[in-house]
């Protein structure tokens, strides 16, 4: 699901390209959406919108689009999608929250901030993989389950 169709078409061509045959999009056209989907899915996949601090290797120009002004918009994007999307998965489901961002305030703190306000939640695990250690891009991944309704 994603709210840009074109996203979707590309997200379709690689699945076809990786085997994936089971693949279902869905424009998100409202918040109707969300709600026809409450307590549904087994599993969510939240990959939000983020500063991209982790792949600045891959997309040297973001550095440069980004500015001071636009986190605290994005922080409330992200914390928007957790919030709202998370409503779709039902009691043992997970939800897995990502980003390719550094930065601890896109990061762990969404997680934290969204786990005192909904305790029906729990965190697995989570995982912040740095270019400085790893050579490579930069991400964060927090898996999820939803423990009670």
């Amino acid at each position: 699901m994603d709210v840009e169709q074109w996203k979707l078409d590309k997200l379709k061509e690689r699945a076809r390209r990786n085997g994936a045959h089971n693949v279902e999009t869905r424009v998100i056209a409202s918040s109707k959406t969300i709600k026809r989907l409450k307590l549904s899915a087994d599993r969510v996949l939240l990959d939000v919108p983020c500063s991209g601090l982790g792949v600045l290797k891959r997309n040297p120009d973001a550095k440069w689009r980004d500015t001071v002004e636009r986190l605290p918009v994005l922080m409330a994007l992200q914390q928007h999608i957790l919030s709202s999307y998370s409503r779709m998965v039902k009691v043992g489901g997970i939800v897995v929250y990502a980003t390719c961002s550094i930065f601890p305030c896109e990061n762990r703190g969404q997680v934290d901030a969204f786990l005192a306000e909904n305790p029906n939640f729990r965190l697995i695990e989570d995982e912040s993989i740095s270019p400085a250690d790893s050579g490579f891009d930069g991400f964060y991944i927090a898996k999820l389950e939803r423990i009670q309704e």
